[in-house]
């Protein structure tokens, strides 16, 4: 005790005067990590878009908690793959698509720009088709939520601030957590969640609705437009090789941010709604307003932000991949006139995407088990090509993987590439897997 407090006035003064520097260094280290933080989060909390919520929803009732150790399992898996994406645009200043086409050539740089675009206006479909699906919950009709979110979204690009757009989606990121309170409020017991969520099992057995459950929560976690993204971002906003502790410390909370909500969601729909079979997260919050009313208006709330955090993300994935390949200017810090080719493609493609929702009898389901197949062909190829990229250690130099990243990185890309594989067959053939 003496130690930790001096009695003489000479021992005080130099415990205030170490106690002092200690928080000085403390508060510098934070002020640089809320400096630096951003594209981590962001990224890694708008996994949980509109499909994602939906699908997490469907997973807690059909299955209660028993997959929850399974959405555990998959945060250090979506920390160790936007680790790497985060490495890679710090290092080499490039976005994702431009080391593709420096790094492997015009054939697969082309390959991924045009399954990336593809891939992301449908997902961009789907997140619109959340967004109008919850806010009709309150009675908003689908064309007043299209052109409030587009309208919302060109608000946060033309002002021509990186800064100023972080920290709106970071607002967003943060309104994300609303699954937590609405968890409280259905009173799940602690002790069935613990017993029967983190001791991994798969409920009645393995079958084939729970192999399509594992995959579609896999796809959920790690999406293709997510590598292009943070690269993107990273070298947007200039992080540099001296903030990379707080590039990877962003990326560490942005995983465990995205696997905490996913779980809470399981756990709302797990308790109310067990053994049901719902089609989306817009029906799960329609029926749990019938017997809590409160935690129904949260999941609908939830899921409308869900799709917009998604929706903001998933646009600037595409229009930075473009502006990278042509070598326009793509930079969310240059006005609409320094960068018309940016923000042209960028409302293309948010505006076009929200008018297919609005389309009377559009194949909406067709669309977003579309998006599933096509986002498949993509994210095993771009996984190689980001494990061979960390790999060159003439552009990586001292970042480049060590030995055993390269052990449990392969092993993470061997293991999804097989799954999602599969996954690609079993919603292709349903009826392959029995």
């Amino acid at each position: 005790m003496r130690a930790l407090f001096p009695q003489d006035e000479e021992g005080i003064m130099n415990w205030i005067t170490k106690l002092y520097y200690r928080a000085r260094r403390a508060w510098k280290a934070i002020s640089i990590y809320l400096m630096i933080a951003g594209p981590g989060l962001v990224v890694m909390v708008a996994d949980n878009d509109a499909g994602g919520i939906t699908t997490y929803a469907a997973t807690g009732a059909k299955y209660g908690y028993n997959l929850i150790w399974f959405l555990v399992l998959l945060g250090p898996i979506a920390y160790f793959v936007q680790e790497m994406t985060m490495r890679l645009g710090v290092v080499t200043k490039r976005g994702h698509a431009e080391a593709i086409f420096d790094g492997f050539g015009s054939f697969w740089g082309w390959f991924s720009l045009l399954d990336l675009i593809l891939v992301d206006w449908l997902t961009l479909i789907t997140e619109f088709i959340g967004m109008t699906a919850a806010l009709r919950i309150f009675g908003v009709p689908g064309w007043v939520t299209v052109a409030g979110v587009c309208s919302l979204m060109g608000f946060m690009v033309i002002n021509g601030r990186y800064w100023t757009w972080e920290k709106v989606s970071l607002i967003f990121c943060a309104l994300n957590l609303i699954y937590i309170p609405a968890a409280f409020i259905v009173h799940p017991s602690v002790s069935d969640v613990l017993s029967e969520g983190m001791i991994p099992n798969f409920g009645k057995g393995f079958d084939s609705d729970m192999f399509f459950f594992l995959m579609a929560n896999i796809g959920t976690t790690i999406a293709p437009w997510m590598l292009f993204f943070q690269q993107s971002s990273v070298v947007d906003k200039g992080v540099k090789e001296k903030d990379m502790f707080f590039g990877r410390l962003d990326t560490f909370i942005g995983s465990i941010a995205t696997i905490v909500i996913a779980v809470f969601i399981v756990i709302v729909t797990g308790t109310v709604l067990p053994g049901m079979e719902i089609d989306d997260a817009a029906q799960a919050a329609k029926i749990l307003m019938k017997t809590h009313r409160h935690a129904g208006e949260l999941l609908a709330i939830g899921l409308f932000n869900a799709g917009l955090l998604g929706a903001i993300c998933i646009s600037l994935a595409s229009s930075w991949a473009f502006g990278e390949v042509f070598g326009w200017a793509h930079s969310l810090n240059n006005k609409i006139k320094e960068a018309p080719w940016f923000y042209l493609n960028y409302f293309i493609t948010l505006i076009s995407a929200g008018a297919v929702v609005l389309i009377p009898g559009a194949p909406l389901v067709l669309i977003t088990l579309f998006v599933q197949v096509v986002a498949v062909t993509l994210l095993p190829a771009s996984l190689v090509f980001l494990l061979i990229l960390l790999n060159d250690k003439e552009t990586m130099g001292e970042y480049a993987n060590t030995k055993l990243q390269n052990i449990v990185t392969g092993t993470i890309v061997v293991f999804i590439i097989v799954l999602a594989t599969l996954y690609a067959v079993n919603t292709m053939f349903p009826s392959l897997f029995g």
